[in-house]
């Protein structure tokens, strides 16, 4: 079975650092695994469009309960999406099947939803690539699990998106091995 990537971050569609964002779903997509969101704009989304333009495979986890909400509701798009999952549990619901639903994630920049879907993965054990240099949940979220404790090992950092993916890559590996 494919590796299942989840990227998450700002869903503001004129955050800053799309291009770090879009050359992540490149890197997801050239190492054959699949790529998930939150079927948001933003930073998910650019990360769909890079790894559309690698040929990867893109699923979008929505909070939404059909296509008519996810579009007039939430504003989102369906377009690049090769699946779409509609929860219809709201932000809170959708974050917590995203994140089970992954492997590992990768978090961009973003706020308090982004902060909850790293809180998500930190409880179910997931690997947490952070991309740092990018203000948001993803730089305070590492200071607070130093903090609080238990990181485990399963968080890794990077400025490089390349580099980024790839450390997670790597935990995954480690992590399986382990298995």
């Amino acid at each position: 079975m494919k590796c299942q990537i989840g990227v998450i971050g700002s869903s503001e569609k004129e955050a800053r650092g799309k291009q770090k964002a879009k050359s992540i779903g490149r890197e997801i997509a050239k190492a054959g695994c699949h790529l998930l969101t939150g079927g948001c704009t933003g930073l998910p989304y650019a990360a769909i469009e890079g790894a559309k333009e690698e040929g990867g495979f893109t699923v979008g986890i929505s909070p939404a309960t059909d296509q008519e909400e996810h579009l007039k509701k939430y504003g989102y798009p369906i377009e690049g999406h090769d699946l779409m999952v509609y929860t219809g549990f709201g932000y809170k619901g959708r974050n917590v099947i995203l994140v089970r639903s992954c492997d590992g994630v990768v978090a961009t920049s973003g706020r308090m939803g982004t902060l909850n879907e790293l809180t998500i993965a930190h409880a179910e054990g997931k690997v947490m690539g952070l991309l740092k240099g990018v203000s948001g949940a993803g730089e305070e979220f590492e200071k607070l699990a130093k903090k609080l404790g238990r990181p485990e090992g399963k968080i890794v950092t990077s400025e490089n998106p390349k580099k980024l993916v790839q450390k997670v890559l790597q935990k995954l590996d480690e992590k399986t091995l382990k298995s």
